[in-house]
Order: C-alpha cells, then sequence, then structure tokens
C-alpha cells in the first residue's frame, strides 16, 4: 500500500520492529533506523534504510517515528532521554508507540510529549508475534487523537492485517492488556492440557485433529500445541518475560479498576517461575515443560 511520501523512522529493530521495518522498506517507503545495538539494524540499512546516529536524528529526519521497545522504562528512556524523541520532535510530527507498556504511563507521556513539542502520540501495541510481523498480519490496537491515527493509518497498514482506534490516549494498551489476558491464559490451559495428555499416556500430537471443529477448537491450539510438542522455538512467539511484564501490567490495572482478574494472576505466576527456570528470554510456549516430571 503506497501513500503521500512521508519519511518515516523506526526506533528499536528487535524481534518485532526488523520485520516491520522491513515491511515499510518493502513498500517503498523511506524509512530512517535507530537501535540502540546498531549492528541489529544493519540488515535494514542494507535493504535501504538510513542509519540515524541518534534517535533524535531520527525524529528531525522523520514526520512519522514507529517505535517498539521492551518495556516503560526503556520507552521512557527513548523519548525524553538524551538525544531521545523529545529532543527531535516537532509540531505536526506523530508518534507511533508499538511497545505493550502500562496505560497510564502511556497518558502521561504522551500529554507531556504533546505539551512539550506539539507531537502527537498514538500507543499502538500489537498481536500476533514474529510470525505475523514478517508477515504483515497483526492486529495492531490504538489510543490517541483520530486524526493523528488517520494520518498513520495507511502507513500501519503496510505492517498490519487491523488497525483498530479503540479510544483516546492508553486505550491501546488497555486493550493490549484484555488480549494478554486471552493469550497468557491460553498458554497456560493448553500446556496444562498437553501435559495432561502426555502422562495420562495419550498421543499429544493428536489433539489439535482430534478437537477441531469442537468448542475447545481455536488458533492457539492448532499452533502451540504442536511447537509445545516439538520444543519448536523458531521463529519466537515472544518471550516469558514480556509475557510475565504483561500480566503484572493485568494485575496493576485490575486493582486499579477495581476489577478481578484471578486467572490472568495463575498464569502470570507460572510465567515467573518460567522465568525464574528458564531466564527471562525463554520462549513463552516453554510454560509447558513446567509440568514435566523433571522441568526444565
Amino acid at each position: 500500500m503506497m501513500t503521500d511520501k512521508l519519511t518515516l523512522g523506526y526506533v528499536g529493530t528487535g524481534l518485532m520492529g526488523a520485520p516491520m521495518a522491513g515491511r515499510l522498506l518493502a513498500a517503498g517507503h523511506s524509512v530512517h533506523v535507530w537501535n540502540r545495538t546498531a549492528a541489529k539494524a544493519q540488515p535494514l540499512i542494507d535493504k535501504g534504510a538510513v542509519a540515524a546516529e541518534t534517535i533524535a536524528d531520527l525524529v528531525r529526519a522523520a514526520d512519522v517515528v514507529f517505535m517498539c521497545l521492551t518495556d516503560t522504562a526503556a520507552v521512557r528512556e527513548a523519548v525524553f532521554g538524551e538525544n531521545g524523541v523529545a529532543a527531535g520532535a516537532k509540531p505536526g510530527s506523530v508518534l507511533v508507540d508499538f511497545s505493550s507498556i502500562q496505560p497510564e504511563a502511556t497518558r502521561e507521556m504522551s500529554a507531556r510529549l504533546k505539551a512539550e513539542t506539539g507531537m502527537d502520540w498514538i500507543d499502538a501495541p500489537v498481536s500476533g508475534g514474529v510470525p505475523g510481523a514478517e508477515a504483515g498480519t497483526l492486529a495492531i490496537m490504538a489510543g490517541g487523537d483520530e486524526a493523528a491515527f488517520a494520518r498513520v493509518e495507511p502507513y500501519v497498514l503496510n505492517m498490519a492485517a487491523r488497525f483498530t482506534l479503540m479510544g483516546p490516549s492508553g486505550a491501546g494498551q488497555t486493550t493490549k492488556l484484555c488480549n494478554q489476558v486471552i493469550v497468557g491464559c491460553t498458554m497456560a490451559v493448553l500446556a496444562e492440557a498437553t501435559r495432561l495428555a502426555v502422562n495420562a499416556g495419550v498421543d499429544a500430537s493428536r489433539l489439535p485433529e482430534a478437537l477441531a471443529g469442537g468448542f475447545a477448537d481455536s488458533k492457539p491450539l492448532q499452533l502451540f500445541v504442536p511447537r509445545m510438542l516439538n520444543a519448536q522455538h523458531e521463529p519466537p512467539l515472544g518471550h516469558a518475560y514480556t509475557m510475565l511484564k504483561d500480566l503484572d501490567s493485568v494485575h496493576d490495572l485490575a486493582k486499579a479498576s477495581k476489577s478481578s482478574a484471578p486467572f490472568a494472576a495463575m498464569a502470570a505466576e507460572q510465567f515467573r517461575l518460567l522465568t525464574a527456570r528458564g531466564g527471562d528470554t525463554a520462549d513463552a510456549l516453554e510454560i509447558y515443560k513446567l509440568g514435566a516430571p523433571t522441568a526444565l
């Protein structure tokens, strides 16, 4: 999908950012890139992206800046730290944050960036993992100003199948936390059911076939169970730390909104155990290993 020739920037070219920025390049857009570890951006530069010395330099050159970072602290540093987004921002430009961070922090930082620089902020966390980023089939949920959303929508749809404005600032992050309740709990439930089948002597590899079309069938069932059983972690669907971070944010939001989230809390403890045993970068689907007679 092509649109008017605005210059784009992409901050954070890791597991998700690299394929997403690659799709912008493939669509013919001019893209400036920056990554804390510069070598990770080199494949994009080889495809025609322009390397930026600092985030501020990238923002000065771009009309729309995309960003995909690990957590709230990383986003705050990238935006308001030395030579960050705020240092190069200009009125009329738009920051689209694909990171999954806390809704309240998003609202605070968005308002500050707008007040200090005139730059709009769209919070736009994604769902679909690395395979979705590579295929351009991501679901992206957004919060922010309607006019800013409309301005960036054609570019985002180079990277996603759906881009939905859910409300004002923070609404995208809140929707992502709802998504993570569903995904995180589903991973835990599927790991439990698959381990039960294995331990009870049933051919668990046939679960997706046996349950297809029934009430237990789902895309996660068909995708996750074979990956769990085959210890398939490439391409990665996401790190255990990322899921735990989001489920802990669900707890904070549930407390603030007087909501009950007991299943998310139980799933969070499973991912907490996984990160303790397997490390932050363990594939989230390694939650299946926790039920083994000798776990991890």
